[in-house]
């Protein structure tokens, strides 16, 4: 079997399918931890798959849990919030998740039902924004506003607020907030980097801070094209992967598969799919993927297998070889 097979993944597909909790949720791995973000990363591998009824439980299960804000905890254990912590980064992805499901199945009447669920938490998102275009990280009870933004959390929001948009556009709902919104957040990426890390070290030595940017379409082709070519030797390893911190001996595979799809956006076809098929001797015996492997150590570590891992492999390989209309989530811009 060959990895341009969807039916090479069906492992990873089951082990979602076995994770995933009777109300929908999706945590880390069974009886583990849940956040939003990987909860929806873990979905989206259910929509590729083919599992639809599954994929609709998950956003339903948003829809249940989501607080009056707009926005979601950032942590869950048996679908009970254990921080008072709500990361933007976390509530805007819903909208990346539906329309992907939305690219493959079409389904507008369960897109409706989602609707207030999404707009919601675009508001939310939205109201962290500040007048410098940058939106802030989270928000905690008692703290409010926690007064820093992310490269890697803005990029990803940047790219949400414009699979929102798409959405809205469907049901003709006022869009001019969001174009606003997007263009403020895409010039404060570009142009005003010391909006970032403002309180704590700086995030540059993490590989999904050099390649987030070009995955979520905040820069133009040029730049991205001098982005990657800037960092690659700093980061990639030939025949293994990704690192996920430049110092650190440790590639791992989600954040290696979220390259591939960055690099197919630019074009890199070629150079996306030797990565990614670098990516399954990293698999255990039961045909899951590890999330990382120290290769000086020569050991797997963490010793986890996530949800959202299986999720974000589905994901490359779809972007690849094009097993659904969902294939170009993230290749095309759609605002």
């Amino acid at each position: 079997m060959i990895s341009s097979d969807l039916e090479f993944y069906r492992n990873s597909i089951n082990y979602i399918l076995g994770v995933q909790e009777e109300d929908g949720s999706i945590p880390w791995e069974a009886g583990e931890k849940l956040d939003p973000w990987d909860h929806i990363e873990a979905t989206m591998g259910l929509s590729i798959a083919g599992k639809d009824i599954e994929a609709k439980a998950a956003f339903l299960w948003l829809l249940h849990n989501q607080l009056p804000d707009g926005s979601w905890y950032s942590e869950y254990r048996n679908s009970k919030p254990v921080t008072q912590r709500r990361e933007t980064n976390f509530s805007a992805y819903i909208a990346t998740g539906l329309w992907h499901y939305y690219l493959i199945y079409e389904d507008k009447d369960f897109l409706k039902k989602m609707l207030p669920t999404l707009m919601a938490s675009v508001k939310f998102v939205i109201s962290m924004q500040t007048e410098k275009g940058d939106i802030f990280w989270a928000a905690e009870e008692g703290k409010e506003i926690l007064d820093d933004s992310l490269i890697t959390g803005s990029s990803s929001i940047y790219k949400s607020l414009e699979c929102a948009l798409a959405i809205y556009k469907l049901f003709d709902e006022p869009v001019d907030h969001i174009y606003h919104s997007m263009r403020a957040l895409k010039d404060s990426i570009n142009n005003n980097p010391k909006r970032y890390d403002r309180s704590w070290e700086s995030k540059s030595r993490y590989s999904m801070d050099w390649y987030y940017p070009v995955l979520c379409g905040v820069y133009d082709k040029e730049k991205s094209l001098f982005q990657i070519k800037s960092k690659w030797s700093e980061f990639v390893i030939q025949g293994k992967g990704c690192k996920c911190v430049v110092e650190e001996p440790w590639v791992t595979v989600a954040e290696s598969s979220e390259l591939v799809a960055a690099l197919v956006r630019i074009g890199q076809i070629s150079e996306a799919e030797d990565l990614f098929n670098s990516l399954h001797q990293w698999k255990d015996d039961d045909g899951l993927y590890w999330t990382g492997y120290v290769y000086t150590d020569k050991k797997f570590w963490p010793v986890e297998k996530p949800t959202w891992t299986a999720g974000a492999v589905l994901l490359a390989a779809d972007a690849i070889y094009k097993f659904t209309p969902g294939s170009e989530l993230f290749s095309k811009t759609w605002a």
